[in-house]
């Protein structure tokens, strides 16, 4: 219980201290977005810009619709028993969360892909230079597990509808870094506000002033 206790009180506190953006005067190349669907948070790029193109990496071959129109790639991090194990939170099996809790399963990325994106409660845009845009596709392709010949190694049989894919990812999940530690961390590798640490999208999202 004081364990529990202490826990707590660190993911109500410690995500209120903010990460200050790196630098105030970058200008807006590149818009971005932080999404969330409550629980956990994905950031959304351009599958294709002047600055990068993800098709090589994530062909739309992978997705079940194949639908390659789609302009938008969500990138979230998590446990991969989790990902694959429960797709509503009625699967959800105690096993899987201690698993997930405690360093004992394994991690994947999940890709979603999106027609559009607009701002509101559940999505914020951001605008990053083109500098800070390298560093947090940087970030993302080195959360993915790479082969030999440096492809992604992608997740056969397993997506949660038509538009999306999971794929194998390194690092392990737990109470203290969670998907939403992930995307924090994302924000400071490219140098946007951020939380100091956060396990929930909540903390994030009120960084700013959602």
């Amino acid at each position: 219980m004081a364990f529990l206790a202490v826990y707590a009180g660190a993911a109500l506190t410690i995500p209120r201290i903010p990460v200050a953006k790196a630098d105030p005067n970058a200008p807006a190349d590149v818009t971005v977005y932080l999404h969330t669907n409550g629980v956990h948070t994905d950031i959304v790029l351009p599958v294709v810009s002047p600055e990068f193109d993800w098709r090589p990496l994530l062909p739309y071959a992978n997705l079940p619709s194949q639908d390659s129109s789609l302009p938008y790639v969500g990138f979230g991090w998590g446990d991969k028993g989790f990902y694959l194990d429960t797709p509503t939170w009625a699967d959800l099996k105690l096993s899987t969360a201690f698993v997930a809790a405690f360093w004992l399963g394994s991690a994947a990325m999940h890709t979603t892909y999106f027609r559009t994106m607009t701002p509101g409660p559940q999505t914020i845009e951001l605008q990053l230079s083109r500098a800070e845009y390298a560093r947090l596709v940087d970030y993302i392709r080195t959360s993915f597990r790479q082969d030999a010949q440096g492809h992604f190694e992608h997740i056969k049989g397993h997506s949660y509808a038509e538009n999306d894919a999971f794929y194998e990812a390194p690092r392990v999940y737990s109470f203290l870094y969670t998907c939403n530690t992930w995307t924090n961390n994302a924000l400071k590798a490219s140098g946007q506000r951020a939380c100091l640490w956060t396990p929930t999208d909540t903390g994030i999202f009120n960084i700013y002033g959602h």
